[in-house]
């Protein structure tokens, strides 16, 4: 990409077609909150699935569920005419699943399932998806729409090592030349666009890690293997060795989000448990991070005579972001809404799975608005309290629009 953000304060030149109605935009706010209330895990996306589906068949296309079983693909070709095999697909992509934790805020399109939420924002990029082939529908039928897009819906992001493997084993990917996506941003305000070229995000991986000894009396200690203790070196000591075997600059960081280990507290346990991610910013450290992970943690263990087990369960690589499709996303917000739209955005540490598909066609990924214009809270993802600005919607739309209109 050229440039990150500019300074006009107006899309140059004719505008493109393809505005989104209001009443169509007031549809697809609603579409999103009813996804809200009724939000579903990875590969159980059955009602979301069924939801689309009917919308979509309802403009006249022909959606195709995934042999998986959820998620979907819909061709959006000029005139609607069956796709020739010609000129190559552009993809848009939207992850359409929900993650395990409770809804707490109050709002009245709040989750009705218990301890699932859409707090990812998973529930915008669908819509926003699907808003887009509505509207890009519409030119199609009226000879407007210059090339084939495809709406690709995936299941299971949120479920290493993502659906998006799973789709590409379906088939998505057939006749696609290049694909683009969004994700919630509550950094960003809600109608503007966040980018960068080159990796946009981090690999993830999940690491689980099981200690065992004979256990014994907490006033014998020095008699048997104090798993406590161990476990809590580990936690602790892992992420600092590691932090001296690889170039800081590759980023790679381990961070613990479960621990379970005794049940009384005079009794030393016999079995520990721990698990959490290892994420890398560059690709080579995150080839080379299972061993070094394996190599670190059996040395802690060792040293305090726990047996030890290691499960390293390779996640996603970095979201590489491709500079034609960077530079396209740009010309796009900036055509509907002006360079002033488009701002830098840095490397994030969390890991997405529209990283498998960019390890075989170009592509890109924008970080999309959905702070409130003005506010100065401080959200972040994968909290119960998450929201977006629907704003978002309406942007997200036009980017897509306009993208399919000028690839």
């Amino acid at each position: 990409m050229s440039r990150d953000a500019g300074t006009d304060d107006a899309p140059a030149g004719e505008p493109l077609p393809g505005a989104l109605p209001d009443e169509l935009c007031a549809e697809l706010i609603a579409f999103r909150r009813d996804l809200h209330m009724h939000p579903e895990l990875g590969n159980q996306e059955f009602r979301t699935t069924a939801a689309l589906k009917a919308r979509l068949e309802r403009a006249g296309l022909s959606p195709r569920v995934l042999s998986i079983g959820t998620g979907l693909i819909c061709d959006i070709t000029p005139g609607l005419a069956p796709w020739d095999g010609g000129r190559p697909l552009l993809a848009l992509r939207a992850d359409i699943d929900a993650l395990p934790i409770p809804d707490v805020k109050t709002v009245p399109y709040r989750s009705t399932v218990p301890n699932r939420a859409h707090a990812c924002g998973h529930d915008v990029h669908t819509t926003v998806v699907l808003g887009a082939g509505l509207v890009l529908a519409e030119l199609a039928r009226e000879g407007r729409l210059p090339r084939p897009v495809r709406l690709l819906f995936q299941p299971a992001e949120e479920v290493l090592p993502g659906g998006a493997t799973d789709a590409i084993g379906a088939g998505v990917l057939d006749g696609v030349g290049r694909i683009l996506a969004v994700h919630c941003d509550p950094r960003v305000d809600a109608g503007r666009i966040g980018l960068r070229t080159g990796a946009i995000t981090s690999a993830c991986d999940r690491l689980e890690v099981t200690l065992d000894g004979p256990g014994g009396h907490t006033a014998r200690p020095h008699l048997t293997t104090d798993l406590v203790t161990a476990a809590a070196r580990i936690v602790v000591d892992a992420p600092a060795l590691l932090s001296r075997r690889v170039d800081t600059r590759a980023g790679l960081a381990v961070t613990w989000g479960r621990m379970v280990v005794g049940h009384a507290c005079n009794v030393i346990p016999q079995h520990a448990e721990l698990a959490g991610t290892v994420r890398c910013l560059g690709l080579e450290a995150w080839r080379e991070a299972p061993d070094l992970v394996h190599a670190a943690i059996d040395e802690i263990a060792a040293l305090h005579g726990a047996k030890c087990q290691v499960n390293y369960v390779r996640g996603v690589p970095p979201v590489v972001n491709e500079p034609v499709s960077t530079q396209l996303l740009h010309d796009a917000m900036a055509a509907r809404r002006g360079s002033h739209s488009v701002e830098g955005t840095e490397q994030s540490l969390g890991g997405e799975d529209f990283s498998w598909y960019l390890e075989r066609i170009p592509g890109a990924m924008a970080r999309l608005g959905v702070r409130p214009p003005g506010s100065n809270a401080r959200y972040d993802l994968h909290r119960g309290d998450f929201d977006a600005d629907e704003g978002a919607v309406r942007a997200g739309v036009e980017l897509f629009t306009a993208a399919a209109l000028l690839a």
